[in-house]
């Protein structure tokens, strides 16, 4: 009886958890945006690294992008779309291993909730102009906002100033 009830439990608990994750069709719905592309035109010019992160909302292992260590003066690009998202102004070492930032620039950005944590809800941010995933807006960054823009560094390209 114990056997059959921890089985009920473990398969309502997966079905819940795979309920509350949200797809990537959540912020393709809130297009149309400016940028659009065939999955094969994604695939195209981004690297598998690159489409799993922008357009499967997939993360990258922390401490593995170059970006994470680029402090020089310039702008942070979507690189799905080269729109300029983040100044390095706001770049700063969050000790995380992912670049971090404190704010986006200027209508850069769009963000929707994000459950795919259980018993955890975090704001999601992607791209205002293609939609592509970038990462995570968290509330653990440094006054006075307080917040970390914990981006995933191969959906960006850096251009210096």
């Amino acid at each position: 009886m114990h056997r059959r009830a921890f089985l009920i439990s473990g398969t309502s608990l997966s079905l819940a958890t795979l309920a509350a994750q949200p797809l990537r069709a959540d912020v393709m719905a809130e297009g149309p945006f400016e940028v659009t592309r065939t999955e094969a035109e994604w695939r195209a010019i981004l690297s598998d690294a690159s489409y799993a992160v922008m357009r499967e909302g997939a993360t990258e292992r922390a401490y593995s992008s170059p970006l994470h260590e680029e402090f020089r003066a310039g702008t942070f690009h979507c690189r799905g779309c080269d729109l300029p998202l983040y100044s390095s102004e706001v770049k700063y070492d969050s000790g995380t291993g992912w670049p971090s930032f404190t704010e986006a620039l200027p209508n850069a950005i769009g963000t929707m909730e994000d459950r795919s944590f259980i018993f955890q809800v975090r704001t999601e941010c992607h791209c205002r102009r293609c939609g592509s995933h970038l990462g995570h807006i968290l509330d653990d960054g440094p006054p006075p906002a307080g917040l970390r823009h914990c981006l995933n560094g191969v959906s960006l390209v850096f251009r210096t100033a």
